[in-house]
């Protein structure tokens, strides 16, 4: 069982719940969470439950990730997937989900952390651009590596065509690690992971 969280794009929440119900991917997802109401539409089609509150403070964000550990307790969740949940988890949640969390990142790690990766990697001129899903841990983006995918890009496309060009490598490397913790395929090794194909 599956808890997924988002904020408000919706690529990677699309892709998980098409792969479900077309049972290409051995989840369940009892329930989607959110920090914004946009992805209720896209829950509700899929006929999954969906809860959001707005975080615009830490006894916000304190008050929701509470709520998501009682969600993981009734739910019998195994897996947590931030499916471009755009706010830093706190330690607390962290350590709770140690091993259980998984993050897609919009960059292939450990480049660009953090905030508006398509922005850092325009600037830099580079030539691919990727997705990186690892383990979420309390240092930002640094957990271990999952799964990374790349595409090449160049100096003519604008931060919003990488973003448009990286959403689709985003949702096929977070579906791929989820895909491979629903088959025990994933062995954590410190900070790295084994991946058992």
């Amino acid at each position: 069982r599956t808890l997924v969280l988002g904020s408000s794009a919706g690529h990677c929440l699309s892709d998980l719940l098409v792969r479900q119900r077309d049972r290409h991917i051995n989840i369940e997802i009892p329930l989607v969470m959110a920090n914004h109401d946009t992805l209720a539409p896209l829950a509700e089609f899929y006929g999954v439950p969906f809860w959001s509150k707005a975080i615009n403070s830490p006894a916000d964000r304190e008050a929701f990730e509470d709520h998501v550990l009682a969600m993981v307790a009734k739910h019998d969740i195994e897996l947590v997937v931030l499916a471009r949940y755009m706010q830093i988890v706190s330690p607390k949640l962290c350590q709770a989900l140690e091993g259980r969390m998984i993050n897609i990142h919009h960059s292939f790690l450990p480049g660009f952390k953090g905030a508006n990766p398509y922005r850092q990697a325009h600037q830099r001129g580079v030539k691919l651009i990727g997705a990186t899903a690892h383990f979420v841990t309390t240092e930002l983006d640094e957990g271990p590596i999952i799964e990374q995918n790349v595409v090449r890009v160049d100096h003519a496309q604008s931060p919003q065509a990488l973003i448009a060009i990286g959403q689709d490598e985003e949702s096929r490397t977070l579906t791929q690690a989820v895909r491979w913790y629903a088959e025990h395929r994933i062995l954590l090794d410190g900070a790295r992971t084994i991946i058992f194909k």
